[in-house]
């Protein structure tokens, strides 16, 4: 943490920096990246863009008192009628993303995203179990069917 970008840049190889300034020059490189997303999905380029910044991350920020941290995070939230490959996005970023959590609202409960209470089956005792939430912290929860929750 607190790299500078010249750091960070010495900690790719050659061939990463190289291939880095080739992707710099290519024209409409957003444009194309987000539409590289899902390729089986037609369409849908607003939410393809919003999944790629969400995947890219935000940048982390420091009040200028330096006393709190802004968290970078960027959340998206796919609204929108039956069929419209809502789930499909959300299996798709699942499939591929090494901490990506994906649970649904058919199975979980609004409390059990963040922990759940259960009997261990060695020992019979009470225990805390960690939510989708917090499994996925620092990377996606992919939550389908939120309504029904």
């Amino acid at each position: 943490e607190g790299l500078t970008a010249a750091e960070v840049a010495m900690e790719f190889t050659s061939e990463e920096r190289e291939d880095i300034r080739r992707m710099h020059a290519t024209p409409q490189l957003y444009t194309k990246m987000a539409n590289s997303l899902a390729p089986n999905i037609f369409g849908h380029p607003e939410i393809k863009r919003g999944i790629l910044l969400q995947l890219l991350g935000g940048v982390h920020k420091t009040t200028p008192d330096k006393l709190n941290t802004l968290r970078g995070d960027i959340n998206v939230c796919i609204v929108g009628d039956p069929s419209t490959a809502k789930s499909q996005f959300l299996k798709y970023v699942h499939s591929f993303h090494p901490r990506v959590v994906y649970t649904s609202g058919k199975a979980s409960s609004a409390a059990g995203l963040t922990a759940s209470v259960a009997r261990d089956s060695d020992t019979g005792e009470y225990v805390i179990e960690a939510g989708a939430m917090m499994l996925a912290d620092n990377g996606i929860c992919c939550i389908d069917e939120f309504d029904k929750m």
